[in-house]
């Protein structure tokens, strides 16, 4: 049997590799895609204060230390039982769409448009943000720069820093915005709605406008029927911050609506040996191995999941763009793993014309931005939608605040299953007769660059302890001895 190893994987956030087995005939017989990787996260949180959380959690990933610090946040709100007041919640939203605007323009210029951009053909080398800009020109990737440097401020000036935010506080947050910042604020977002208008144009005339691609992204080997899953309002539309979790089935029927701190009656995780990532799926339906369709439990999140969890968007533009990919595409839900990039840029349209309105709401200056904790802590769920999608933190402390336990599900292990099922059928699609090029091995990468993943956060181990595996070869790089823990 043949082996073909991509190792390391490119263009994600963390560590991964690819396993591709051959048979006689040069067929796919199975494909992995194994983390090596293992973080500690739930474990060495035990012991501590939980309010400490907020700036703990978002040493999990320097990439989207925001979504951990919201979601931490909120789950101290539920363990004080205590409600932030308007201002702060809009305060909270506000950074938050900043956050979720610059980290889809981050995944999409550096990591998902090289395909898309500098195209499936072009050399490996060229095949990265250098290639995008010598394709667009300087002037779109100055802008490119220059948006995400307006929302990397209005980050810092909410959350004290950019990277790993301070100023979640059960029940509020640290300080108030004044006039003169929502000012500003409001300068940046009128620039971000414009911007997004013309990303999503660039993105129509170099994707949408082009049969190949989108004759790729409907194709077969990129394609999935599962169920999905998002937060929506009270209307059913898109939220990043609040709202209850909705799933809908493989047809787009809803299947479940619950609110975060009901999470565990309709989610469970799966562990495989093989894997630092445990696999998240819905214990009504049950875990059937990495399979599709109805029958199977396993659900995907992220921006397509939420779009296809969702009535709609709430806002007006990021709804004509919604109605114009479910038209292009054959109507609700859509199954194609490419689109994902798609939906991601819908979904800073969504975040840009958020901040606007957010910016321009004069509650967002009121002073009263928190309420102090009272009740005694014993445990709180906090959920917000990261980039990568729905994620949960969860908690359980003693009376003194003194966490006991700690459950993280990361958007990327709501996702895991679907990731391998789709670099395997990406894998079996592609690979004939054992022949294998740089471009192929590439479009691959494409099934799980899709995602977005980022097993930084998502690499957990179901006792929280390392199964450390040794294995010990001769000169003829043969093994002759394991030895495990």
């Amino acid at each position: 049997m043949r082996r073909v190893t991509i190792d390391p994987i490119t263009r994600l956030e963390g560590h991964g590799k690819i396993e591709i087995f051959l048979d006689d005939r040069g067929e796919v017989e199975r494909a992995f895609f194994q983390i090596p990787e293992l973080r500690g996260f739930e474990k060495f949180c035990e012991g501590r204060p939980a309010e400490e959380m907020p700036r703990i959690t978002p040493r999990i990933c320097g990439v989207c230390p925001t979504a951990h610090h919201m979601a931490s946040t909120k789950a101290l709100d539920d363990l004080y039982k205590v409600e932030p007041p308007e201002a702060a919640k809009k305060i909270r939203e506000l950074m938050y769409c900043a956050f979720q605007a610059e980290d889809h323009l981050l995944h999409f210029f550096f990591l998902g448009a090289p395909e898309f951009i500098v195209g499936l053909d072009a050399p490996k080398g060229e095949r990265n943000i250098l290639g995008v800009i010598g394709k667009v020109g300087l002037e779109i990737g100055g802008k490119v720069i220059e948006a995400r440097k307006r929302c990397r401020e209005i980050i810092t000036l909410i959350g004290g820093k950019v990277v790993h935010p301070v100023c979640g506080l059960p029940g509020g947050v640290s300080k108030p915005l004044t006039e003169e910042e929502r000012a500003k604020i409001k300068e940046s977002a009128d620039f971000m709605v414009e911007f997004a208008k013309f990303v999503m144009e660039l993105f129509n005339k170099q994707v949408v406008q082009n049969t190949e691609y989108v004759e790729l992204i409907r194709s077969d080997m990129y394609t999935h029927r599962t169920y999905y899953m998002g937060l929506v309002d009270k209307d059913n539309k898109v939220n990043f911050y609040d709202g209850d979790i909705r799933v809908v089935d493989p047809d787009g029927n809803e299947f479940a609506k619950f609110s975060a701190g009901e999470y565990l009656k309709y989610i469970a995780e799966h562990v495989e040996p093989w894997t630092y990532v445990r696999f998240a799926y819905l214990k009504e339906v049950g875990w059937k191995g990495f399979v599709d369709g109805k029958d199977s439990g396993i659900f995907r999140v992220a921006p397509l999941a939420r779009l296809n969890a969702a009535d709609g968007m709430a806002t007006p533009m990021a709804q004509e763009y919604y109605e114009q990919m479910y038209d292009v595409l054959g109507g609700k839900p859509v199954h194609h793993t490419l689109a994902f990039h798609w939906a991601r840029l819908i979904e800073v349209v969504y975040a840009a014309e958020r901040m606007k309105q957010l910016a321009e709401d004069p509650v967002l200056t009121d002073t009263n931005v928190r309420n102090i904790p009272e009740a005694t802590p014993e445990e709180g769920v906090g959920v917000v939608e990261a980039p990568r999608g729905t994620l949960f933190h969860h908690y359980k402390t003693d009376e003194n605040g003194i966490l006991r336990e700690v459950n993280l599900i990361v958007a990327t292990q709501n996702n895991a299953a679907a990731i391998c099922m789709s670099v395997e059928k990406a894998a079996k699609s592609l690979i004939k007769g054992g022949e294998v090029s740089d471009k192929l091995l590439n479009m691959i990468e494409m099934a799980f660059r899709a995602y977005d993943p980022c097993h930084a956060c998502a690499t957990h181990t179901l006792p929280g302890e390392m199964p450390l595996e040794v294995i010990v070869y001769n000169s003829k790089h043969e093994p002759i001895k394991v030895l495990r823990r």
